[in-house]
């Protein structure tokens, strides 16, 4: 049987049974956009670029740059991005309320890596009940009501974070809100202060982060470029994390000046301590894995929180078929 015909009536297990063969794919355009500036958390993708894993596989990868203006969804329903990097699952449940099909194939991170800074005399998040918190607009949609649940936050404690750290410098009560990879290192540079950091995902919180994200219409269309894509860019994070990090950081730094080696080594030495992208299910099941039991759990939350139509239909917003079928063991 030709090959047009075999995979157009099995499109994912005809890429699969291809064994991704880069000769297959004839260096194919494949454009993924991130979700803010280039960074150690994007580390696996650029490490796949500058490898020249990527073109292995038989793709012309572009990595794009998100950013707080950029609405990825938006462009990548736009036809703009074959795939982009997810903030995490709630994002993708959210975005198919309003209609638009997009599904989660993949996570990085195993851990979101969202968290709470105070500063280094609290020793536990319960501490935190009854002072001012500084969380972002989208934190009230997400996190901020789990808080409240989980630890008996108020709402008279949250106010407004305009990302500057003045206010936890000039107040040692106050708490603001940041990323496990980053927010720790940046604080103590900048002000001195080594401070305590309150993980969600170790505390409870669900969902993943970093995930892999695509519209259905191109799983459907473009099943063995988007499992390319995928295995090429999981080794990448593999040897990103344990392998030598120099090419894929110069171009990390090309495409961000600001960022500095200083903060990119804490990032990925706070993945590997923290088990982000290796630990929990990935360390039996490979990198990326996602489990439709974990995305249940955050399903729940958002519908008992009343933060999403509980008419969404959970099943399509995910795809473990690629991810299944690629191992890539820590």
């Amino acid at each position: 049987m030709p090959f047009p015909i075999r995979l157009a009536r099995f499109p994912l297990a005809a890429a699969l049974a291809l064994g991704f063969a880069g000769s297959a794919l004839a260096q194919q355009k494949f454009t993924f956009l991130t979700n803010w500036y280039a960074q150690a958390e994007h580390g696996g993708y650029y490490h796949a670029l500058a490898s020249g894993a990527y073109k292995a596989a038989g793709l012309d990868v572009t990595i794009r740059m998100g950013g707080p203006q950029v609405n990825t969804l938006q462009m990548m329903a736009a036809g703009q991005a074959d795939c982009i990097m997810g903030s995490s699952d709630t994002q993708v449940l959210k975005i198919r309320e309003q209609g638009i099909p997009a599904v989660t194939i993949a996570t990085i991170f195993q851990k979101d890596p969202q968290g709470l800074t105070a500063n280094p005399d609290t020793r536990r998040i319960e501490e935190l009940k009854g002072r001012t918190i500084l969380i972002s607009t989208g934190a009230r949609n997400t996190y901020w009501p789990w808080l409240k649940a989980t630890f008996g936050f108020t709402e008279d404690q949250a106010r407004p974070y305009a990302f500057s750290l003045a206010p936890f410098v000039q107040d040692k009560s106050i708490a603001l809100q940041g990323y496990v990879t980053f927010d720790p290192y940046a604080v103590k540079s900048q002000t001195g202060i080594d401070p305590s950091f309150f993980l969600f995902a170790d505390l409870g919180w669900p969902p993943y982060a970093n995930t892999v994200v695509c519209m259905e219409q191109t799983l459907k269309d473009k099943p063995q470029m988007v499992a390319a894509f995928l295995k090429a860019s999981l080794e990448g994070w593999k040897n990103y994390l344990t392998g030598d990090r120099a090419a894929a950081h110069a171009l990390i730094k090309k495409d961000n000046p600001q960022m500095n080696d200083g903060q990119l080594e804490f990032a990925v030495r706070t993945m590997m301590e923290r088990g982000m992208v290796m630990g929990g299910d990935a360390a039996k099941a490979g990198i990326g894995t996602i489990t439709p039991e974990r995305l249940k759990k955050t399903y729940d939350f958002l519908v008992g929180a009343k933060l999403l139509d509980p008419k969404v239909d959970l099943a399509a917003s995910y795809d473990t078929r690629f991810i299944s079928a690629i191992k890539v063991m820590p």
